[in-house]
Formats: structure tokens, sequence, C-alpha cells
């Protein structure tokens, strides 16, 4: 570790290797948060769609990723899993320690990343859709040879599109089924919940709407106040009320273990993936 060079943390560049939805959502949270400039952030692409996504916001876009990395100290990969590693190799003769390597790709493991990058310095990263609205759930792991510092400064860059967690890689597959996956399992309650107010009689966009907030209250609730879920619940169920019936026919269904089987069930596929 004493050989690495640290970033400079007052004049860094970031450069992104794919220039999709995700770079962009990290992209624009970053220069919204005041934590990077637009003119210290760069990636590359030919399409005219995907240039002005980038140009809108003052990001410097090049015609190539040779030229991101070589103008960059952080270096994101921000691409699909089935072609990063093609894209880290071809980009390895001109890859440097002193730049720190980032990968966003779903599944791929750091050894790999490593390896393919022919150098240690390197952090996995997993955040999930919500990116898109800021409110990512990320969680990320340290290579071989990157730094507490280093880890610091990607907890800073990605606190920027929600909040971030640091675990060991081992974990990554529950994070999978957890934050990767929750997302959706989320959207198929809110959609099950309007489709209940539907049933009961409520409009459409009205039944959606109120489901939606309400999901979103919930879980800000959650996150605001000091009380455990069940404690939560259990304020909200009076004694041979409403709610407490709803929840009576949630329990029947066996509605906790579903979510739990669910979770394990897309950690466990996680896993069978990144071994085949």
């Amino acid at each position: 570790m004493e050989n690495i060079c640290p970033i400079p943390s007052d004049s860094y560049k970031v450069g992104f290797i794919g220039a999709g939805k995700m770079a962009e959502s990290i992209a624009r949270g970053v220069v919204k948060s005041g934590i990077l400039p637009a003119s210290r952030i760069r990636t590359a692409h030919t399409g005219s769609a995907r240039r002005t996504a980038f140009e809108s916001f003052g990001v410097t876009v090049f015609d190539n990723n040779t030229q991101v990395v070589e103008d960059s100290d952080v270096i994101i990969f921000s691409v699909k899993p089935q072609v990063v590693k093609n894209v880290v190799s071809q980009l390895r003769p001109i890859l440097s320690e002193k730049q720190l390597l980032v990968s966003v790709a779903a599944g791929v493991k750091l050894k790999d990343l490593q390896e393919w990058a022919g150098q240690g310095r390197f952090i996995r990263v997993m955040p999930n859709t919500p990116s898109a609205v800021g409110e990512a759930a990320t969680v990320f792991t340290l290579g071989e040879k990157a730094t507490t510092e280093d880890g610091e400064l990607i907890s800073q860059l990605f606190g920027a599109i929600g909040k971030v967690w640091r675990a060991d890689e081992k974990l990554f597959d529950a994070v999978t089924g957890l934050s990767g996956s929750g997302p959706a399992y989320i959207f198929l309650a809110i959609e099950a919940l309007a489709d209940g107010g539907v049933a009961a009689g409520l409009p459409r966009d009205l039944a959606l709407g109120l489901a939606s907030q309400t999901v979103l209250g919930a879980a800000s609730m959650v996150k605001g106040m000091a009380k455990h879920p069940g404690q939560l619940k259990d304020d909200v169920a009076s004694p041979g009320g409403t709610t407490i019936a709803g929840i009576h026919e949630l329990e029947k269904a066996g509605f906790r273990g579903i979510l739990i089987n669910a979770v394990v069930a897309a950690a466990k596929r996680s896993r069978e993936l990144s071994q085949s």
C-alpha cells in the first residue's frame, strides 16, 4: 500500500467507460450534489443521443475509451457484465496503479477484474436502479490494493445518488438478492396495492398514486424514526380495526415468508451465475 499514490482530492477527474443510463445517473448526481463540477467528468460515445445526454450538463464526451483513460484519475467501468472482460482487457496496456479503477458490472468478481486489468487497485460497486432518482442503495468492496482513502472517495461519489455501505465481497450475492432485485419486489407490491384499491372501488390513477406514496412514506418512516418496523406496524394496527384485518390476510398468505424466500432465491441465482 505504501507505493500507492493518493488520488488528488481537489483536482481528480472521473472517467466513465460506458455512457449508459447508470453512468448518466451517477454523473448527474455527482454534479448536482456539488461533489465534482461537470468539467472534471468525461466519457466516450459515438452516438448522438448519448453524447447529447452527457454534454447537456457539461460533461466532456470523447470519441473513444482510450482518451477517457488517459485523461482520468478515477475510471468507472459502467458496461454490461458480458462485455466488461473485453473492455478492461483492451484498456489494460494504458491502465496505471496511479488510477483508481471501479466496476459497477453486476456479478463480476474482483479477482477477475484485477486479473483482466493487471492491477489490484480496483473497487467493486453495486448500486441499484433507484440511482436514476437519487435514491440508490449501494454497496462496495475494496480490491487488493485499493486504500481506505480510495473507499472514502467512492463512498462520497456514490453517496451523491443515494446511501452507501461497505461490505465483504462474499456478501454480494445476498446484496443482489435484497437491494439488487428488491426494487422489482416493491414495484410488484405497489402494483398489487393499486389493484387492491381498484378492486375496492378506486379509480386507477388515484389507486396507483396512493399506493406509491404509501410505500414511499412508510420507507421514510423506517429510515427516519428510531423504531423497529414491527413497532411501526403495531402503531397502525388498532385492536379489532381495519389494519389488523388486512395484516391477518397477509399472514394467512405467508407474506413475510414469500419475501424472505424471494431474497434467498435471488441470492442463490446470483451465486450460480457468478460461478458459471
